[in-house]
């Protein structure tokens, strides 16, 4: 068998690594930075992805900004429960973590799986949530590129094949990356064992919305997003009150991979 070392995560300017442990028992990692006082942001990163996923867009959002980039269990280097990955139990996690930090409101960001958990937030607790941007989204997360990607990770084995990791990632981009930063979005997936490749993805497939949604949204995403057509993008933002959306051509499904300071750019001037 091979194996691979893992590389170690860059530094990002101005950004520390923290954990909290929850009353659930889950530890849970993230990245933070910004004064504590600040207005705060909570980021929430796709489907076997984790806080390293926005490490292109966090250097450049508003230093005024408290803003805490979050490894979801089985993500990262956060705990990897036996069960628990609907996306109740993940929003579960956030406002669980909101309680630790004394963070009364945040915006929530998630993109593709962690826009669904930031939605289920702001369904269960609207109070603590006065907006979202959402990233990479549907209206629901069931279409024909979620129901193949889960017949073909109901049958991973541990370690799950690097190949299959490289082909599913890069499967969300359509404009190039940066080789190095690509290399490690790799690196945080081999982190993720094949049980929770399954568990998360049944639990997203599962997702059903608890309408309505009253807080500001800022829906984004790619004109060319290969997992999240157009079509399903639109169907959420005519289903959501008080929502925008922007649709970035020559973009796929990772905008803040991409095109980082567009995202920052329309998820956060204005605001």
């Amino acid at each position: 068998m091979v194996t691979f070392a893992t590389p170690a995560r860059p530094a990002t300017p101005r950004f520390a690594t923290g954990h909290v442990v929850l009353p659930n028992g889950v530890r849970l990692n993230y990245v933070h930075g910004g004064p504590p006082g600040g207005a705060a942001v909570i980021m929430l990163h796709g489907f076997t992805d984790s806080s390293f996923s926005f490490s292109r867009v966090l250097p450049l959002l508003p230093t005024d900004l408290r803003v805490i980039a979050l490894d979801q269990r089985g993500h990262g280097d956060s705990d990897r429960p036996a069960d628990g990955y609907t996306m109740d139990d993940f929003a579960g996690d956030v406002l669980k973590l909101m309680d630790v930090l004394s963070i009364a409101q945040a915006t929530l960001g998630g993109h593709s799986m962690g826009s669904f958990v930031a939605r289920r937030v702001a369904e269960r607790a609207p109070e603590r949530v006065p907006r979202l941007v959402l990233l990479g989204t549907a209206l629901v997360p069931t279409n024909a590129v979620v129901s193949d990607l889960r017949a073909t990770v109901d049958h991973l084995v541990d370690p799950v094949d690097e190949a299959f990791i490289r082909e599913f990632q890069m499967s969300t981009i359509h404009r190039a990356v940066p080789p190095e930063f690509f290399e490690h979005v790799i690196a945080e997936s081999r982190k993720v064992p094949a049980r929770v490749w399954r568990a998360a993805l049944a639990g997203l497939n599962s997702y059903q919305p608890r309408w309505p949604i009253r807080c500001p949204t800022t829906i984004l995403g790619g004109q060319l997003d290969a997992v999240f057509s157009p079509q399903e993008q639109m169907a959420l933002f005519v289903a959501t009150e008080h929502s925008t959306l922007h649709l970035e051509p020559r973009v796929g499904h990772t905008l803040h991979w991409e095109a980082p300071e567009r995202f920052v750019a329309l998820a956060f001037s204005g605001r």
